[in-house]
């Protein structure tokens, strides 16, 4: 997808396609949850359904990476990929997805 701009601009924060995938760098580390982790290529991801799409929060990093996907592109974890190097560099807190 096309990279697109941010409004307002904050060099955190990046998006491509219409609609918008956005990702968010330095958001904070998630505690330990019950909510179901999803692991995509080793990155272990935390979902949260929004009325129009899908949050993806990384999990086991802090700081964390943020992920949006709207609902046009379901399935939403098909597009984590994209993010793994992101999600990688991160340093780890020691949680992993079960």
């Amino acid at each position: 997808m096309a990279r697109r701009e941010t409004s307002p601009q904050d060099p955190a924060v990046a998006a491509w396609g219409d609609p918008a995938v956005v990702a968010r760098c330095g958001v904070a580390a998630l505690a330990p949850t019950e909510t179901q982790c999803v692991e995509v290529d080793g990155v272990g991801w935390v979902p949260e359904t929004l009325s129009d799409g899908t949050r993806f929060t990384s999990f086991g990093t802090d700081p964390a990476v943020e992920v949006l996907v709207p609902a046009d592109y379901d399935p939403a974890p098909l597009l984590l990929p994209a993010f793994d190097e992101v999600a990688e560099g991160l340093p780890a807190n020691g949680l992993q997805c079960r």
